[in-house]
C-alpha cells in the first residue's frame, strides 16, 4: 500500500492514540526579581583609593607579594635539592671507589674467585636455559619460580661452605 492510498483514505486517529505520541510540555520559568537584590551598588563606598607613589612601589598587592615569597622559596627548594643531589654524587663515587678497591684486594681470595667464576657460570647456564624454553614454548613461571629457588639454595649452601 503506498502513501498515496492511506492519505485518499482519510484516515484519523483517536485521541488515545495521538496523546501517546505528544512530547511532554515544556515547563515554564518562573519570573522572580529576587535576583536583582544580588547586584553590587556602584554608588557604594567600595572603591578605595591608593597612594600617589603606588606605581613606583616595588610590590603593589597582596597577591603579588604572595607570589614572589612562592617564588623564592622554590628557588631555595631547587638549591637544596641540587646540594642534596651533588653529596649523594659524591658519596656514590666514594662508594664505587671502595667496592673497586675491595675487589682489588679480594682478587688472589681462592674463595672469591672461585665464588665469581661459578656465579658467571650458573648464570649463563640459566640464561641459556631459560632462552631454550622460551623458543620451545616452555617458560612458564612454574619453571622460573623453579629455577629461582634452587638459585636460592645453591647462595645458601655456597655462602655456609664459603664460611
Amino acid at each position: 500500500m503506498s502513501y498515496a492510498d492511506v492519505a485518499a483514505r482519510n484516515a484519523h486517529q483517536t485521541e488515545e492514540e495521538t496523546s501517546h505520541r505528544r512530547a511532554p510540555a515544556v515547563p515554564e520559568i518562573q519570573h522572580d526579581d529576587e535576583s536583582v537584590h544580588s547586584l553590587i551598588d556602584v554608588d557604594s563606598p567600595h572603591v578605595s583609593s591608593v597612594p600617589s607613589d603606588f606605581s613606583s612601589q616595588p610590590v603593589q598587592t597582596e597577591t603579588q607579594a604572595e607570589r614572589q615569597r612562592l617564588e623564592q622559596e622554590a628557588r631555595d627548594k631547587a638549591a637544596e635539592a641540587k646540594e642534596k643531589a651533588a653529596l649523594k654524587k659524591a658519596q656514590a663515587k666514594k662508594r664505587a671507589g671502595q667496592s673497586w678497591d675491595s675487589l682489588k684486594a679480594n682478587s688472589d681470595n681462592p674463595v672469591f674467585v672461585g665464588n665469581a667464576v661459578t656465579i658467571a657460570a650458573l648464570g649463563g647456564l640459566l640464561g641459556f636455559g631459560a632462552y631454550r624454553k622460551h623458543i620451545a614454548g616452555e617458560l612458564t613461571w612454574k619453571v622460573a619460580g623453579l629455577w629461582a629457588g634452587a638459585v636460592g639454595l645453591f647462595g645458601v649452601a655456597d655462602y655456609y661452605v664459603s664460611q
